[in-house]
């Protein structure tokens, strides 16, 4: 899920439409609705943001600020104008990038992949350096070998790949293996991918319909690889494993 912040509701309403043509769930605010939010939004309803999306309005450096205090999803700005200053100050206050409008939505969504993955891989390398390697018989570290990825996942649109052939999938089944892929190793609940996936203010829509289309993904998944690449426990949730 998005988040759009601008005090226009026209800016809002057409961001909005984008991210729905290429089926992804967002949620708008005016910046004083949105800093109140930020400030008491529950854990969960913080870690279904994919991105903040903050339009051209005063205070949007005291409303990054808020965020990242909040949350280490990616935040970027939208800017009406060019102005090296305003830029400076931006970056300064924690956001990630700044776009010059008019920019597409997948743009947007490819470039909130690229600071996902630089902040993940990051955090993958540090904890691989507090993990001490496995050794031999005789003692020695032995070398840490990963053998190549056949699944690949864009996230800006395409459909993913396996050895370099597309695997055509619904747009709801592509969010959630995106989704899960993105939180590689770790342990999603039904909730937090329902609202990554749907929004957390979704209506007339079931919590229970992730299941289905979690188990769709995994048969399509299982037959293309020869294994699922995705741990279900039932009651605890979801962990891509590759």
């Amino acid at each position: 899920m998005y988040f759009l912040v601008d005090a226009r509701k026209s800016v809002n309403a057409g961001f909005k439409a984008g991210f729905d043509r290429e089926g992804v769930s967002s949620f708008s605010l005016s910046p004083e609705e949105f800093t109140s939010w930020i400030e008491s939004a529950s854990r969960s309803d913080l870690d279904a943001v994919q991105g903040f999306l903050l339009g051209d309005f005063d205070e949007r450096a005291r409303c990054a600020s808020a965020i990242r205090r909040q949350s280490r999803a990616p935040i970027i700005a939208l800017a009406d104008s060019r102005s090296l200053e305003q830029t400076l100050v931006l970056f300064d206050a924690g956001i990630d990038d700044v776009l010059p409008k008019p920019v597409h939505v997948r743009e947007i969504l490819a470039r909130t992949e690229a600071i996902w993955r630089r902040v993940n891989g990051e955090q993958a390398q540090a904890a691989e350096a507090a993990v001490a390697p496995a050794c031999d018989p005789q003692g020695t570290p032995a070398p840490q070998v990963r053998g190549p990825e056949r699944l690949k996942v864009f996230f800006d649109g395409r459909d993913p790949e396996i050895d370099g052939a597309p695997l055509s999938l619904p747009r709801r089944e592509r969010h959630i293996l995106e989704f899960l892929v993105r939180n590689r190793g770790r342990r999603v609940t039904k909730t937090q991918l329902f609202n990554g996936v749907y929004g957390v203010y979704s209506d007339g829509v079931e919590e229970s319909v992730v299941e289905g289309h979690v188990s769709k993904l995994r048969k399509k998944l299982a037959q293309a690889l020869g294994h699922d690449p995705i741990e279900a426990k039932r009651y605890i949730g979801y962990t891509y494993v590759g």
